[in-house]
């Protein structure tokens, strides 16, 4: 699997329509209406989320490698 960072992350999280809902810190904090889920995402400068948490968001958020 790809690594990415949390900012790629986010954006690729936009691009699926998730809305940013707030900010805690580091944290962005994403919905979608229609799915009653939220994701918490870390934005740490430009380092990669670990790949068990990636793989955890990626499952919620419905996004494939290949979209990577």
């Amino acid at each position: 699997m790809k690594a990415i960072s949390g900012k790629e992350f986010c954006k690729l999280l936009k691009n699926k329509d998730w809305v940013l809902k707030r900010v805690n810190g580091s944290h962005y904090i994403y919905a979608k209406s229609g799915i009653n889920a939220r994701i918490s995402v870390p934005v740490h400068k430009n380092q990669s989320l670990k790949s068990g948490l990636q793989k955890h968001i990626m499952k919620i958020a419905n996004i494939d490698e290949s979209e990577l």
